[in-house]
């Protein structure tokens, strides 16, 4: 029988301050629903597979918009392009009501519901497929039902070493 070792657990900052070093897409995910529109600011959205086209989205259980995503069953991923860094702070302005947040732009709507950012580099368009409970997150597994992008996209906003950095 093998012995399985434990190993040391990193600390939550110092885990923070590694992360900070990998560049991630600046997203707005946004829902809608019988609750009406929510939406925050996330990097941690990632590509599961291109058969079926699938995401997986990782939301954060203190996020207003949260329980909604979850009652609405659909989201969007809009990666942001540089012309939209104030829709990054709006987003992740806590003192801004939903209402005032997508105030700030345009939006659309396709297959699932949710609302599809106007101008972003790319939008998703997903319904959820399955969710994994973790201690502070939800990770969710997206089924793509459509993607919205002009022929020539824009570069996308980068999250990278604490702040805004501008993809080439």
């Amino acid at each position: 029988m093998s012995q399985i070792t434990l190993l040391p657990v990193v600390d939550s900052q110092k885990f923070r301050n590694g992360m900070s070093l990998v560049p991630g897409a600046i997203c707005i995910i946004a829902t809608d629903g019988k609750n009406g529109c929510y939406g925050f600011t996330a990097t941690a959205v990632c590509s599961v597979s291109d058969t079926p086209p699938t995401l997986l989205v990782c939301v954060n259980k203190s996020t207003t918009a949260h329980d909604h995503i979850l009652a609405h069953q659909c989201l969007s991923v809009n990666v942001l392009a540089p012309s939209q860094e104030a829709l990054c702070a709006g987003f992740s302005n806590r003192s801004l009501t939903q209402t005032e947040r997508f105030a700030l732009a345009k939006w659309n709507k396709r297959h699932s519901g949710a609302p599809l950012l106007a101008g972003s580099t790319v939008s998703f368009d997903c319904m959820i497929a399955q969710t994994v409970e973790t201690q502070t997150h939800t990770i969710i597994i997206a089924s793509v039902v459509d993607i919205v992008y002009e022929q020539e996209p824009q570069n996308g906003l980068v999250w990278y070493r604490k702040k805004i950095a501008y993809t080439v």
